[in-house]
């Protein structure tokens, strides 16, 4: 009986032309300028999706019959833009109540229904690293959505990402009592105790973790289960542990130099590994020990100076860590400055005069890399997920637009469509009376 629901349910999804969770579509795209990142430019190129994943990529391929089919003829094509650092699709961005709420999982609150969503679909964006805030020194757990307007929560979230915690060094977690309605002042209040608090928290997973597996050894013992208690469990201490067992990375709020550096002994002795840091201003100034240590950085593209802590950033930072081998992406940190990543990529072409190919990976592979994700999304490949947009001119230009964004194979934005509603929108309405009412 169970089956027989399922098969019937099933057919009813189907005839709607709703997809099951987590299913992709069918389409074809033909006669594009395919910008791979990986493999190079394609002019006049083809690109096969099935079930929501890349199956072909070349010149002259035959779609198979009944799908559908998109023209991209004197367009450019790319994978989809990647940001690696936003706050949009979030019902609460920080906890400031405590110092220390690694507790909190921002995929509990995820808001399908953000209207960011649809505006970054609008500028080419198909996946976002969307974190907590940086009142806290040490935040919460971070989550990887897909811009999948219309859909649900579960829908969106990306499981097989990173599993990332977030930290904050210098003034954001110090100034972060003006957000609390108690009146005696927050703990820390010093970038000196920013950083005693995180090793303080840091120590005490060490020893909650030194306790569970002194437990899980003499459990083993048959004859000691019936005279042993499991450690009182601390969900506080729990995502620390996972860092230190090297199963979740720290993305780090950070930007005076010493302070990164800081951070970065702090990563060497308690073992735990950093994915990237964001802002980080002055990482220009250590950028031999960034790229020793193999630690990238989520950056803006030119906005400095917008506080102290940011006097000293510089335009040609992007530019200049990635020359000299740190793994750079460029983000937007805004649910409105997300739909032009591509422009701000461009930017590093004028400060810095990196290649068009290294520019672009600013916004998609790097960032992809950063995530975990590299070998799902990030470039044009076969076996790649089919997310993809089109522009109607070279992204790096400024005269370009986004046209069309697509998730899996399946259309989430198309501005023809959008405008030709808007159009019939417009026609429907009635005209306003001239006058006033009587």
């Amino acid at each position: 009986m169970k089956l027989r629901k399922i098969v019937v349910l099933t057919l009813v999804i189907i005839g709607l032309g709703i997809s099951p969770l987590g299913a992709g579509q069918d389409l074809f795209i033909k006669n594009g300028t395919l910008l791979t990142i990986t493999k190079g430019v394609i002019h006049g190129g083809d690109i096969l999706i099935i079930d929501g994943k890349i199956k072909q990529i070349g010149k002259n391929l035959t779609p198979p019959q009944g799908i559908r089919v998109i023209d991209a003829t004197g367009k450019y094509v790319l994978p989809g833009i990647i940001d690696s650092h936003t706050h949009v699709a979030l019902s609460g961005t920080n906890e400031a109540s405590v110092a220390i709420s690694s507790e909190v999982r921002m995929k509990d609150v995820i808001n399908p229904e953000d209207t960011a969503i649809y505006t970054a679909l609008t500028g080419g964006v198909t996946m976002v690293h969307t974190m907590h805030g940086s009142a806290n020194p040490i935040g919460g757990e971070n989550v990887v959505l897909k811009m999948k307007w219309g859909k649900s929560s579960e829908e969106m979230y990306v499981p097989y990402a990173y599993r990332t915690l977030k930290f904050a060094l210098g003034e954001n977690p110090k100034r972060a009592n003006i957000m609390t309605v108690s009146a005696k002042p927050r703990y820390p209040q010093t970038r000196m105790g920013v950083m005693a608090i995180i090793r303080r928290e840091f120590a005490q997973a060490r020893n909650y973790m030194q306790e569970w597996e002194r437990y899980n050894k003499l459990k083993k013992n048959k004859k000691l289960l019936g005279f042993i208690l499991p450690p009182r469990r601390n969900l506080r201490l729990e995502p620390l542990v996972l860092m230190l067992q090297g199963k979740m990375y720290a993305r780090c709020h950070t930007y005076q130099a010493d302070e990164t550096l800081e951070f970065i002994k702090l990563s060497k002795e308690f073992g735990f590994k950093i994915a990237a840091f964001e802002h980080a201003w002055e990482a220009y100034k250590i950028v031999k020990e960034l790229a020793a240590e193999k630690i990238g950085i989520s950056v803006f593209a030119d906005s400095w100076a917008y506080k102290m802590e940011a006097y000293q950033g510089i335009a040609y930072m992007a530019a200049f860590c990635t020359k000299h081998g740190v793994l750079v992406s460029i983000n937007s940190d805004s649910g409105e400055r997300i739909r032009r990543l591509f422009n701000d990529a461009a930017k590093t072409m004028l400060y810095g005069d990196l290649p068009e190919d290294e520019a672009l990976k600013l916004i998609t592979l790097n960032p992809a890399i950063q995530l975990g994700v590299a070998e799902r999304v990030g470039s044009l490949e076969v076996g790649k997920d089919g997310d993809i947009a089109i522009f109607n001119k070279h992204p790096l230009s400024a005269y370009t637009r986004c046209e069309m964004t697509i998730i899996e194979g399946e259309v989430y934005f198309d501005r023809a469509k959008y405008l030709e509603e808007q159009q019939k929108k417009a026609a429907t309405k009635k005209p306003k009376k001239k006058g006033g009412q009587k």
